[in-house]
């Protein structure tokens, strides 16, 4: 203990005299290990031994022959088209083989799938010479769970075999937006959003937004949607879960959500199907839809107007849509068929009795899709836009009665209460709501960047 306060003591007394002699004994010591090194021995004098080996080099004509015998697969993709046959498809995919021909053109499988729908996918492995190992073709079915698959085989005796099966589908998650410049369709194609992802946000926000007129230049809007893949290819787009649309500078949000909890239908869904939500939980589905067609141009409104067929000024006591001939009406709300036939100056009409003494009327129409009697639910097609009755063209007249007394529909959606998520599923609610929060601001920076 005393020799370690004296050296203390002598530290710091005397620093730069004590670090000075450190450094010299180190450097001492240093230059006292180099000079007692010993020295390699030099290569001259160390003994020289030589090894001979033969080496046989492989014939020229068994390295052809090795890489003659070497055989590879080929992969190739394609997508059947309409106007397709079984030799115009398998030409398209580069592959020269009479038998498989001959085989797709008599196999009841093969025939039936790929001279069917248009739009399925099809790969094909193939060996260096365009001969056909297996070909897969892959479709979707209205089953939302499992794709559709045909595989042609060839076995090691060279005879072919078919087989058709189903497998389950693997999701992805897609994170996309737009900005609308004239509609929202416009948007969605210039963004690469498939169109059922576009039909899909009208839905969400129907019962907010008026796509029909409500749309301005600059609004803009954020989606995270499924894609289906069948065998690592996008074959479907699957449900959306979770929108934001910015209208006129009001934002609106929207998650899917399953609330495990509830037992009872809630907001028209059954707990089974779930529902959209805001982020704060309230229901965005409400009892009638903005309007009774996804897309379409409102041409005269619930006001007084110059009849063109009577020449005369009269209330117009609902709201006229055109469209096409042809372009589906659904029922903007749960109920039963009241009336489905021809009336007069309507010409074929469904009249929609809904709960609370509603009723709904769509006129015009070119077909009928229902009954008298029939119960139909919200978004079920009724018919289609047709210039039946009192109708200079094409367009759907729709009214909404509450007790007999005609109402402008265009009202008539914003004034319906919203059923939230039950208290028990809150917390697991709120928790998804952060994700879905982080997910829609990583779709809006994409959208950002490629403005940008």
């Amino acid at each position: 203990m005393y020799g370690l306060q004296a050296v203390t003591r002598l530290l710091r007394r005397h620093p730069k005299r004590v670090t000075g002699t450190l450094a010299a004994l180190l450097l001492g010591t240093g230059v006292t290990a180099f000079g007692v090194a010993p020295l390699a021995p030099d290569a001259a004098d160390l003994p020289v031994r030589q090894v001979l080996e033969a080496v046989q080099s492989l014939p020229t004509e068994a390295q052809t022959d090795a890489l003659s015998s070497f055989r590879f697969t080929l992969f190739r993709s394609e997508t059947t088209r309409s106007t397709d046959t079984v030799d115009a498809l398998l030409k398209r995919l580069n592959i020269d083989d009479t038998a498989a021909a001959a085989f797709l053109r008599s196999d009841a499988n093969g025939r039936l799938t790929l001279l069917g729908r248009p739009g399925k996918n099809v790969t094909v492995e193939a060996t260096d010479s365009n001969q056909l190992l297996k070909l897969s073709v892959r479709w979707a079915t209205d089953d939302e769970e499992k794709f559709t698959r045909l595989v042609v085989e060839r076995d090691a005796n060279n005879h072919f075999s078919s087989r058709v099966e189903t497998a389950p589908y693997s999701r992805s998650t897609q994170l996309a937006g737009g900005v609308i410049r004239s509609s929202l369709f416009a948007a969605t194609d210039e963004a690469g959003i498939p169109d059922a992802v576009a039909v899909q946000v009208a839905e969400i926000f129907s019962g907010d937004i008026d796509f029909h007129r409500a749309l301005r230049k600059g609004d803009r809007f954020s989606v995270v949607y499924e894609t289906l893949e069948a065998d690592g290819e996008a074959l479907r787009t699957g449900r959306v879960l979770s929108t934001e649309f910015v209208n006129n500078g009001k934002t609106l949000q929207a998650m899917w959500f399953r609330d495990p909890t509830a037992t009872q239908p809630m907001a028209g869904a059954t707990a089974a199907k779930g529902g959209y939500y805001t982020l704060d939980g309230q229901s965005l589905r409400r009892a009638y839809l903005a309007s009774p067609m996804e897309f379409s141009r409102v041409s005269s409104g619930f006001k007084m107007r110059f009849h063109p067929i009577l020449q005369t000024w009269r209330a117009h006591l609902g709201v006229d849509y055109a469209a096409p001939t042809g372009t589906a009406v659904r029922s903007v709300g749960d109920g039963v068929v009241e009336f489905a036939g021809v009336q007069g100056g309507f010409g074929n009409v469904v009249f929609v009795k809904h709960r609370n003494n509603h009723t709904t009327v769509y006129a015009h129409l070119s077909r009928i899709g229902v009954r008298q009697g029939q119960s139909v639910s919200q978004g079920q097609d009724l018919g289609a836009v047709g210039s039946t009755g009192w109708a200079t063209g094409p367009h759907l007249h729709f009214e909404f009665r509450v007790n007999g007394q005609h109402q402008d529909p265009m009202t008539i959606a914003k004034q319906n209460d919203t059923v939230p998520v039950s208290a028990s599923a809150l917390a697991q609610f709120r928790q998804l709501a952060g994700q879905v929060k982080q997910q829609l601001q990583a779709a809006a920076d994409t959208t950002q960047l490629r403005a940008e």
